[in-house]
């Protein structure tokens, strides 16, 4: 390879996405993670430290001073290894030492040793006793709280000391880690109870957005927290203000357009009845029935049912009476109601014209039409299904349908009443009651609209 190329090693980007799998979703704990992880690292390095240069050099001298005590002990037996030279090394090793001495005469020692969790402890003692006695012994720090047993072989038996463990190791230590624990959980706890009342805010104005895209008040929310809590608060309430004098501008100038506009329809209908009835005259009270039709359906799409109040309502409810007024007009709908009853919070009359106009849509493309829903309690949603067995919509082509105004000639028959509102208001009302509505392949080979509302919490 030539000294001026340079092959260029692919970036390796596995610990970036570990890092965005793995990090937290929630501010809250983010926020947490940011104030406690920091905290902890640098206690974990003092502890770190203090166990390394400090603990385990003190450990360490107080083991071997121990050790060292117990083979002047085990040596001076040695020499002159009768009852009252026992007697004599047990009382001064009681009044200067703090050692309890024991001779168990032809006893061998434990074979097994009982597991510790100090087991820095237990390699400090085994090492300086290791380095002072010639030898065999035994030791466990685990039988008896606050005291060390140690035993050591000779040609008698076996001599066994008991000593107090802070001879052995500084008990001091564990009181640093509590205390650097008891400081971790304050900080801790102290930092939620900021962090939760800082958080809280940010889910207030969350709330506070979600009801205003449903159409709902929430006369209680107000802007506090932190100063860009409370500004981005501020800016919603303006927006919200500001959206909400738009509707109201809207709703005025539509109101006075569909005075202005009915009153020469009026003229129009009287002028048509009262002249000769021929074909033209037919024609012209065609055109302007479907002006009229035209006028009623863009206002109620562009008002999007804002005058209704939003109510607790029995699903089983709810479809009896859509069955009731599509059977009024004369259809047959296949109903399957729910197995059990359950409410939704919802604009009852806007969610019923809604569905009722998918269903008169079924009914017109097709022969019939079948009503169901389900539950999905996992995700607290009710789905409602309309199924006809029309010609359906292609899949490329069913968001179109959304559109205002939107006809899909080459798809279904073109509806003579229609100008391409019914599925754009049906969408609206659903998106604004927290939903969505999706149009699918039916199983009956039509067209399936599945309408997805959030279930009443108890």
């Amino acid at each position: 390879m030539a000294s001026g190329t340079r092959r260029k090693l692919p970036k390796i980007k596995f610990w970036p996405a570990v890092l965005k799998r793995k990090f937290p979703r929630t501010l809250m704990a983010r926020v947490l993670l940011i104030i406690v992880l920091p905290i902890a690292v640098m206690q974990l390095a003092i502890t770190w430290v203090f166990f390394d240069l400090h603990w385990q050099t003190v450990t360490a001298k107080l083991s071997e001073g121990l050790a060292g005590d117990i083979a002047w002990a085990v040596q001076a037996y040695k020499e002159d290894p009768v009852d009252a030279n026992l007697n004599k090394i047990r009382l001064q090793a009681e009044q200067s030492m703090q050692l309890s001495i024991t001779l168990k005469k032809g006893e061998k020692l434990p074979t097994t040793l009982r597991p510790s969790i100090f087991v820095a402890l237990n390699r400090t003692i085994d090492k300086a006793l290791g380095d002072q006695l010639q030898e065999t012994y035994w030791f466990d720090t685990t039988r008896y709280p606050g005291f060390v047993d140690i035993r050591v072989q000779t040609a008698q038996g076996v001599l066994r000391f008991i000593a107090p463990k802070d001879r052995a190791f500084a008990t001091t230590g564990y009181i640093f880690i509590f205390w650097m624990l008891g400081a971790t959980c304050i900080l801790t706890a102290v930092a939620m109870l900021f962090i939760r009342n800082q958080v809280r805010a940010i889910e207030r104005l969350s709330q506070a957005a979600e009801k205003f895209g449903r159409n709902e008040e929430d006369p209680g929310f107000k802007p506090y927290g932190a100063s860009e809590v409370r500004a981005a608060a501020e800016a919603f309430l303006k927006m919200k203000a500001r959206i909400q004098r738009q509707i109201e501008q809207r709703t005025t100038l539509l109101a006075s357009v569909s005075h202005d506009l009915r009153t020469p329809l009026t003229r129009l209908k009287l002028e048509l009845a009262m002249s000769e009835q021929d074909e033209a005259n037919t024609r012209m009270k065609q055109d302007v029935s479907e002006m009229a039709y035209m006028i009623d359906e863009y206002l109620a799409f562009a008002r999007g049912e804002m005058s209704e109040n939003t109510d607790s309502v029995s699903v089983r409810a709810l479809m009896d009476t859509i069955t009731d007024n599509v059977a009024r007009a004369g259809h047959k709908l296949q109903t399957e109601r729910l197995p059990e009853d359950l409410r939704v919070n919802i604009r009852e009359l806007a969610v019923q014209r809604a569905i009722i106009n998918l269903i008169m849509n079924g009914f017109h493309y097709g022969k019939h039409v079948r009503f169901h829903a389900e539950v999905d309690r996992a995700s607290a949603i009710l789905r409602l299904f309309i199924d006809d067995d029309g010609p359906g919509i292609a899949p490329e082509r069913r968001e179109e349908a959304f559109k205002p105004f939107s006809r899909l000639d080459e798809s279904r028959n073109q509806n003579i009443k229609g100008v391409g509102l019914g599925l754009a208001i049906a969408r609206d009302i659903i998106r604004g009651h927290g939903g969505e509505l999706v149009l699918d392949t039916s199983p009956q080979g039509g067209l399936r609209a599945c309408m997805s509302l959030p279930i009443a919490q108890a």
